[in-house]
């Protein structure tokens, strides 16, 4: 594999950050864009590669590609819609280490030809599938990585649902290939479902290319840990914590909860809804599901977070009603992603976090008036703290 991939590996979440000045679906996006200056930007926050449009269409060309391999030593993917192998051999010789091969476009003799040329020059190719016939031909291929697109590219809608399935389903795949979620990523909560379904890198576009400061925003997509806001009862508590900068909203559905809600509240399309459950298992209207055990007659001390069947973090929360002097060592301990919970508040979140370096965050009981009623300042000083 080249470096390309092995950028994209992990561990966390990788992040594509493209250049592109225009786009079919949105028309112009930011038609002055200098790809070296681009570049340049998304290196320092963070990304792991950089993608250029090479197409007219988008307002791109081989030169732009050029200008990003002077700015920068990340990784570069030269997109566009290539059908011949002289192509590939352009986009080589201008600084390219990995082209784009929409299987929309290719048929299976050209895909192959096309993939094994790319492999000839020394460039990895993102294989890019729109469904579960396209992701079987992509496997069937030997593509690693493999890209799984939102965007259908005839109406240009964004199904991100569908993606999340598909991301979800190439976990079957034997070959374990790198997944790469494309399109329709524009907040902190999707990039992280993208990644909880199992992607190891999203792309990002139009959310970059359309922002006051597209190297702030990038960084603001990868920024760790999140912020959970949980025991929500009311549709205003969580309008408030999507608009303080909230990630997850977390709702109690355990019947000995004083922070019981009704039911799973909407939450912005931004967000990610977490339903808490105490050893019951049902199907709720959640993106997420946090279980606890029952043990003599409550909760658990700690939890995992579900993403349908699969485990996707583990929770890390004092016993209950109790404290723990080791609580930070013990969260710092646990392997893979952790959401660390057991009252935090906006005082002592910032300390909790240089300790653990946790995934996540989550706070209830110190933003609230009143079990399930919260403190809107609260929230938003707990937010600020996290993002310090």
């Amino acid at each position: 594999m080249g470096r390309f991939r092995d950028a994209l590996a992990g561990p966390g979440l990788a992040a594509i950050a493209e250049i592109k000045r225009r786009s079919p679906s949105a028309g112009e996006l930011r038609p002055g864009a200098d790809p070296a200056e681009l570049a340049a930007g998304f290196a320092s926050a963070g990304a792991a590669a950089v993608s250029v449009l090479v197409d007219e269409r988008f307002g791109g060309s081989l030169v732009d590609l050029e200008a990003a391999r002077g700015a920068t030593d990340l990784p570069l993917l030269g997109k566009g819609f290539f059908s011949r192998p002289e192509e590939l051999l352009e986009l080589e010789r201008a600084g390219a280490d990995a082209v784009l091969l929409l299987l929309r476009d290719l048929d299976d003799a050209q895909a192959v030809e096309l993939h094994r040329h790319a492999a000839q020059l020394g460039l990895d190719a993102l294989v890019e599938a729109h469904d579960a016939a396209e992701l079987e031909r992509a496997a069937r291929l030997g593509a690693d990585p493999i890209g799984i697109n939102a965007r259908d590219l005839t109406s240009f809608a964004i199904d991100r649902s569908s993606q999340l399935d598909l991301v979800a389903q190439s976990h079957n795949l034997p070959s374990a290939p790198v997944i790469v979620a494309e399109s329709g990523i524009h907040s902190r909560g999707q990039a992280a479902a993208a990644e909880l379904a199992g992607a190891s890198a999203i792309l990002v576009g139009s959310a970059l290319m359309t922002a006051a400061d597209p190297a702030a925003k990038l960084a603001e997509l990868l920024a760790r840990p999140l912020v959970k806001v949980c025991g929500l009862t009311r549709q205003e508590d969580v309008d408030a914590a999507a608009e303080f900068g909230a990630d997850m909203a977390g709702f109690v559905l355990a019947r000995e909860s004083p922070r019981q809600a009704e039911r799973v509240l909407p939450v912005p399309d931004g967000m990610l809804s977490v339903a808490v459950l105490v050893e019951e298992r049902r199907v709720v209207a959640a993106d997420l599901v946090q279980l606890y055990r029952r043990e003599d007659g409550h909760r658990s001390r700690d939890a995992v977070l579900l993403r349908g069947e699969r485990e996707v973090a583990r929770v890390v929360d004092l016993p209950w009603q109790e404290d723990d002097p080791l609580h930070l060592e013990r969260a710092r301990s646990v392997q893979g992603r952790v959401m660390l919970a057991g009252r935090l508040s906006p005082e002592n979140v910032r300390a909790a976090i240089e300790a653990v370096k946790p995934w996540a965050v989550d706070a209830s009981s110190s933003l609230e008036v009143s079990p399930g009623i919260k403190d809107h300042e609260r929230v938003r000083a707990f937010v600020e703290a996290v993002r310090q």
